[in-house]
């Protein structure tokens, strides 16, 4: 793993370098004493771990991490600064960690290893939802497959929800916008449920569909999801984030726009 080390102080930089040159699991590291020369060097290279000192005079720190999340969304980035108050700014991009200066190889070196711990790849889960770019739901790791897009779109809904109650007018409205929920249209809703619980079972999951009282949920307890981790702050899923959000479905915009302001891309 490569690292980049950016501080506006030579003397600190090159310390930096040499220091991270010396931890597993990083096997390389570059300094920069200007930020806009680190994201030049990073439009042309790839690295996995940034160190950045955040009151510089060219760029501060802060910025540089939104334009390297821009260019590489999975990087991980450590804050290294003489200043507490900027922490709150430093943790609304999602970076890995903050050490306060001065800088000791053993604080580094933890931190590190704390941060690019969370670049492994979470264990494989029973029941995966990928929300992430298209969606899709996976069991034991084999692509479940569908009888009817609209069985697909509805699942998809009840994920966007995050386990809350969906009435099926509701749930209608968002699979057909424009049509009225009369009795023909009902029935024909009805056969979705039932194919979608059917596909459920087929494939031994049947239990993460609840339908109760005229209302549908998925039960979230057994389910992994890229974007619920996303929003319960798990780095991981925040880095893997690359700006679409179940890209088939029109409805799914607002929690993609939601996700994008989140992570400060651009729409």
């Amino acid at each position: 793993m490569r690292a980049i080390c950016v501080d506006d102080e030579s003397l600190l930089t090159d310390y930096l370098v040499s220091m991270c040159r010396d931890l597993p699991p990083l096997t390389d590291a570059v300094g920069f004493t200007r930020a806009k020369d680190a994201l030049h060097w990073l439009k042309e290279n790839d690295a996995d771990l940034a160190l950045l000192d955040i009151d510089m005079p060219d760029m501060n720190g802060i910025v540089l991490a939104a334009e390297i999340k821009k260019l590489y969304p999975e990087m991980v980035i450590i804050f290294l600064t003489g200043f507490s108050e900027y922490a709150v700014d430093a943790f609304g991009l999602h970076v890995a960690g903050y050490l306060l200066k001065p800088i000791t190889k053993d604080r580094l070196a933890k931190e590190i290893e704390y941060a690019l711990s969370g670049k492994q790849k979470d264990p494989p889960a029973h029941i995966r939802v990928q929300t992430f770019g298209s969606f899709d739901l996976f069991v034991d790791g084999k692509m479940v497959t569908f009888k009817q897009a609209k069985c697909k779109e509805l699942l998809a809904y009840l994920i966007d929800r995050q386990g809350g109650s969906v009435t099926r007018a509701e749930a209608f409205s968002i699979l057909w916008e424009d049509r009225l929920y009369d009795r023909p249209m009902q029935k024909q809703f009805d056969v979705i449920i039932r194919s979608l619980r059917d596909t459920l079972e087929e494939n031994g999951i049947g239990e993460i569909l609840e339908i109760r009282k005229g209302a549908l949920r998925v039960k979230p307890e057994e389910i992994s999801c890229d974007a619920w981790r996303f929003f319960s702050g798990d780095i991981n899923a925040i880095n893997a984030y690359r700006g679409e959000y179940m890209s088939a479905y029109s409805w799914g915009s607002y929690t993609e726009s939601f996700m994008n302001r989140k992570c400060g891309f651009n729409e």
